[in-house]
C-alpha cells in the first residue's frame, strides 16, 4: 500500500510521528516520508535519529499557512494529520490559537490536499471529540466534521479523507504515566478523582490503526480502536504501589470518564473484530456497502465509554508494560 509512496505527516515531530516513521520505514518501503512541523529544534533532534536515511525529509511549516502547505504537498500521495493544539488547559486559556490550528489548519490541509491530488488523508482525533466538554474536544469534533465532509467537498477529485480516534496514549509526552514516574519518589501521587477511568492505547496500536484506515477507507469513516480501560487508582498503583494518593479534584474541562462513541453516533456505527467504524450521516453514506463491508451494526443507544468498557487492564499488566518500555516513556 505505502511501498514507493510519498507520505507527509503534519505535526510529525510529536509522539505519534516519532513512532509512525520508524514503523512505516520498517514495514513498508516508502519513497519518502516528509515531517511537516513548525518547531525547528524538535526537527533537528528527530533528524539525528534518521541521519543517513534519504527517505526521511524535514519541512518547516505550520498548518495555519496554506501557501506553505501547498509547497510541502507537491508530489505527496498520503497524508497523516497529527498537528494539533491538544493540552486541555492551554486550549481553555488560548481559545483563538486552538481554533486557528485545530479547525482553520484542518480546513487549509483539506483544500491543499484536494488541489494537490493527494490520494488518501487520515486525521488523528481524540476521545474528547465525542460529546466534548472542553474547547480542545470541541475543536477536534469540528475538525472531524470537516474531514468527513471533505470527501464531498473534493467533488470530482479522487482525494479521500478519514479519521482515527483513540484515547490516552500510554507513555506519550505529557500523559499521566510519565508524570507519575517523575514524582513517584516523593511518596505521594495526585489523583484527580478515585472514580476516574481512561482508555489505554499504545503508540504502536495507534500507528497500526492509521495503516488500517489507509487500506480500508472509502472516505468519511471514523475508526475507533477497541482498547482496554483502567481506573486512575490502578494506574497509580502500577507506577508506585506504596505511594500515598492525594485527591486533588478534576481540572477545568476534564471528564470523569472518556467516551469515543456516543449514543447519537450509534445509529451510524458498525462493529468489527478489532475496531468500530462510525460512518458519515451525510449523503446516505452510512448505508454504503463499500464502507460497511463485513461490519455488524451496534445496538441503538450503544456508547463506547471507558467506564462501561468490557475490557480492562490490570495494574500488573501496566506494571509489566512500564518495565518493558521504561527507557522510552516520556521521550516519545
Amino acid at each position: 500500500m505505502l511501498n514507493n509512496q510519498t507520505i507527509l505527516i503534519t505535526g510529525g515531530t510529536g509522539s505519534f510521528g516519532n513512532t509512525f516513521v520508524p514503523m512505516t520505514l520498517d514495514r513498508y518501503n516508502p519513497k519518502k516520508i516528509i515531517i511537516y512541523s513548525r518547531d525547528e529544534m524538535k526537527q533537528w533532534e528527530m533528524a539525528k535519529k534518521f541521519e543517513g536515511d534519504p527517505r526521511v525529509r524535514f519541512f518547516i511549516g505550520d498548518v495555519r499557512d496554506k501557501e506553505r502547505l501547498y509547497r510541502a504537498l507537491d508530489g505527496v500521495d498520503y497524508v497523516v494529520h497529527a498537528a494539533a493544539t491538544k493540552i486541555v488547559p492551554t486550549a481553555e486559556y488560548n481559545p483563538f490559537e486552538c481554533i486557528k490550528t485545530n479547525i482553520i489548519g484542518a480546513m487549509n490541509l483539506i483544500e491543499a490536499c484536494i488541489d494537490k491530488k493527494v490520494k488518501r488523508v487520515v486525521a488523528l482525533s481524540t476521545d474528547k471529540a465525542s460529546s466534548p466538554a472542553n474547547l480542545y474536544g470541541a475543536t477536534k469534533l469540528a475538525s472531524d466534521k470537516v474531514f468527513v465532509a471533505g470527501n464531498s467537498y473534493a467533488g470530482g477529485h479522487n482525494t479521500r479523507f478519514s479519521v482515527v480516534r483513540y484515547g490516552n496514549v500510554m507513555g506519550s509526552r505529557g500523559s499521566v504515566i510519565p508524570f507519575f514516574l517523575s514524582i513517584k519518589d516523593k511518596g505521594v501521587l495526585p489523583i484527580t478523582d478515585e472514580r476516574m477511568t481512561r482508555f489505554m492505547i499504545t503508540l504502536e496500536q495507534g500507528v497500526e490503526l492509521v495503516w488500517h484506515a489507509f487500506d480500508d477507507m472509502e472516505g468519511g469513516e471514523i475508526y475507533v480502536k477497541k482498547i482496554p480501560s483502567m481506573n486512575i487508582v490502578d494506574v497509580a498503583q502500577a507506577v508506585a504501589a506504596d505511594a500515598e494518593m492525594e485527591v486533588v479534584g478534576i481540572r477545568p474541562g476534564e471528564k470523569l470518564h472518556e467516551q469515543m462513541i456516543s449514543a447519537e453516533d450509534a445509529y451510524f456505527t458498525y462493529e468489527y473484530q478489532e475496531h468500530y467504524k462510525i460512518l458519515p450521516a451525510i449523503n446516505n453514506w452510512d448505508s454504503s456497502p463499500a464502507r460497511i463491508k463485513d461490519g455488524k451494526k451496534v445496538e441503538e443507544g450503544f456508547v463506547y465509554s471507558s467506564e462501561t468498557n468490557d475490557d480492562w487492564m490490570s495494574s500488573d499488566a501496566l506494571r509489566e508494560w512500564i518495565t518493558t518500555n521504561h527507557a522510552k516513556i516520556g521521550n516519545i
